[in-house]
């Protein structure tokens, strides 16, 4: 599995570099759909958005099972329990410190597709609320 996401990342990086391969949205896109509140666009609804894309309807039907293995394994693994982690650490240092005024700061990715760590949060009962840039807090 290791030697197949490799092979198909350094595909991937190769379409990408020839200009045969695009990534459906630009870093500006990101930054806009981040500022404006909208973390539900389709842009950013990806759960995958953080590591590569394996699944291709090119691969053969047992490529294809790998894909999908590995595609699965990076999105519990490498998301939603990271996620989870950092969670259960906010929730935790809420409950720790009632009295005082706390900041935490995440990676845009932390807020992208579902199992979030704001997801996380509203599970647990608190109400997360957004701040658009430029506005104070």
């Amino acid at each position: 599995q290791v030697v197949f996401a490799l092979n198909q990342t350094l595909l991937q990086q190769e379409s990408l570099r020839a200009g045969s391969f695009q990534i459906p949205y630009t870093t500006e896109d990101l930054i806009k759909h981040y500022n404006c509140g909208d973390l539900r666009s389709i842009i950013l609804n990806h759960d995958t958005s953080q590591v590569p894309n394996f699944i291709n309807a090119s691969l053969p039907a047992h490529e294809r099972i790998t894909a999908q293995e590995i595609d699965s394994y990076f999105r519990q693994e490498l998301i939603y329990k990271r996620n989870e982690r950092m969670g259960r650490r906010v929730k935790d240092l809420l409950e720790e410190h009632p009295d005082k005024s706390l900041f935490f700061a995440f990676g845009a990715g932390h807020f992208m597709g579902n199992n979030t760590v704001i997801d996380v949060l509203r599970r647990e009962g608190y109400e997360v609320e957004h701040t658009p840039s430029g506005q104070a807090i």
